[in-house]
């Protein structure tokens, strides 16, 4: 029997289809819709989004560190099959939710915590949501799943702040679960046509859920650049704004060779500005930042404007 068409799921997926002639998602919607009953109250939560290849995993991992050095209790979620999102919190490629499942016959009530969540660097606690194989399932179930389980078993109640970080490059709305979940969502982009282009549609994405969900544009993350003079031009025409600049640096490189944070790569000036950038950027995000309204650009649009003239 194929996984991700266990009969366990044929409840939810009733639910699903009931919300979805409930609670539209904007004109031609066919993306997976949240269970009420799975919102997470209580922390703050945050979705990293952003080109694949961009780098949401090293900045969504040393943002987490960020806010548990700032005493927060962090929650990282991996949303990406490769599993590979939290691997320099806890030096190890995790396993995932979904793989955990399937050894209990989608028998959530014989799972632990510990069988699927694992502490990483400074207490950051760690969860691989994992995916379905490229081409038999969804996502958003995955996500959901992972969700259902961390309320089963009470692991939000001690949460301060979650941090989906997001698979790269794609439209799927499994994949854009997550902004039903979150209160900001950010987006990491270098400052490069391709990035850029990327953040623009997934600015499109996050407008479109928002006319239902309470996920708003939080800003961008500059990272792997020297200059931000292309991402600086794009969010003053649309109504964005940068909240954080990395700078490309050899040492987050080296830092994701050696299975580490930046925050345990020493205190050089170099590493110690980087690891500053990231309490700023954290200490922001815990004060709240602004909701923005971005008008995204249509694809031509944004064609003709990137670039020198």
């Amino acid at each position: 029997m194929n996984i991700y068409t266990h009969p366990k799921t044929a409840e939810i997926e009733a639910r699903q289809a009931a919300k979805l002639r409930e609670r539209a998602d904007g004109e031609g919607s066919v993306q997976v819709h949240l269970d009420p009953t799975m919102e997470i109250d209580g922390a703050k939560v945050f979705a990293i989004y952003g080109k694949g290849g961009i780098g949401k995993s090293t900045t969504s991992s040393n943002l987490s560190v960020a806010f548990s050095k700032i005493g927060k209790r962090v929650l990282q979620i991996g949303c990406d099959p490769k599993h590979d999102s939290t691997f320099t919190l806890t030096k190890s490629l995790i396993p995932t939710v979904i793989d955990i499942l399937e050894q209990v016959d989608f028998h959530t009530e014989e799972l632990r915590p510990e069988d699927y969540m694992v502490e990483g660097f400074n207490g950051v606690q760690c969860i691989e949501a994992g995916g379905p194989p490229a081409g038999t399932g969804c996502g958003g179930y995955v996500v959901g799943q992972t969700v259902k389980l961390l309320k089963e078993h009470h692991l939000l109640d001690d949460t301060d702040v979650v941090i989906f970080d997001v698979l790269g490059d794609v439209v799927c709305g499994g994949f854009a679960s997550p902004l039903q979940h979150a209160e900001r969502a950010v987006v990491v982009a270098a400052n490069d046509f391709d990035s850029i282009f990327a953040m623009n549609r997934i600015v499109a994405a996050i407008k479109a859920k928002a006319k239902n969900y309470e996920v708003r544009l939080g800003g961008v993350i500059a990272n792997r650049s020297r200059e931000t003079d292309q991402i600086d031009r794009y969010n003053d025409s649309v109504g964005l704004k940068r909240l954080a600049h990395v700078p490309d640096s050899d040492h987050v490189r080296l830092s994701r060779l050696k299975k580490s944070t930046l925050f345990e790569m020493g205190d050089t000036p170099e590493i110690a500005a980087i690891q500053n950038e990231y309490l700023q950027l954290a200490e922001q995000l815990w004060a709240g930042t602004d909701a923005l309204n971005a008008e995204p650009m249509k694809d031509r649009e944004i064609f003709e404007f990137l670039g020198f003239e």
